[in-house]
């Protein structure tokens, strides 16, 4: 099993959209197509749940709360408990799933999304999850760099983070650099 994809699912699930059923259904990639036709309008309010409880592990384990981020998980364990199978229509489809059949959309994404991120945190440790420095944003990721030194959820908010405090210097430097006398001249 990919524990890093199963992870990288509770990432996606606590930067989405759940406004609505389309942006819940729009969380679900290729390999869970099948959740788009099965998801119901009661899965929503459990994922927005889940996805609170899950952002707030992401809170813990940045700020170095790691009994918090535990006490946390396991209870989302608890909530969302890994019963796996394997599945499969012939012999070369075979493949796990993490709840037993015939369990709820809800279920088998946050028992894997639990799952991941349990074992991600039990692998690396919560300093390896982040959230966006960029005050603009707050998405969560998962800090996959080699030196641990990951500040930005994506290159986009790097880019713009890096712009934005480059304005703002030139703009101090432009500002301090004016005599007392030009401040006060009319443009």
């Amino acid at each position: 099993m990919n524990f890093d994809a199963y992870a990288r699912t509770a990432v996606d699930l606590v930067n989405a959209g759940l406004d609505d059923l389309a942006g819940l259904r729009a969380l679900f990639t290729d390999d869970q197509a099948w959740m788009c036709d099965e998801v119901v309008e009661k899965d929503l309010p459990v994922f927005r749940r889940a996805q609170r409880r899950l952002r707030d592990v992401f809170e813990y384990g940045t700020s170095g709360r790691d009994g918090d981020a535990v006490t946390e998980l396991n209870a989302l364990l608890e909530a969302f408990p890994v019963q796996p199978r394997i599945s499969g229509h012939d012999a070369h489809d075979w493949h796990m799933h993490v709840t037993s059949r015939g369990a709820s959309v809800s279920a088998e994404f946050l028992a894997g999304a639990v799952w991941g991120l349990s074992v991600w945190l039990c692998e690396y440790g919560s300093a390896r999850f982040g959230i966006c420095a960029d005050d603009r944003c707050g998405n969560v990721y998962l800090d996959t760099s080699s030196n641990n030194c990951r500040r930005f959820c994506s290159e986009r908010c790097a880019t713009r983070s890096h712009v934005a405090a480059h304005r703002a210097r030139k703009r101090a430097a432009t500002t301090t650099s004016l005599s007392p006398a030009d401040a006060a001249a009319p443009v």
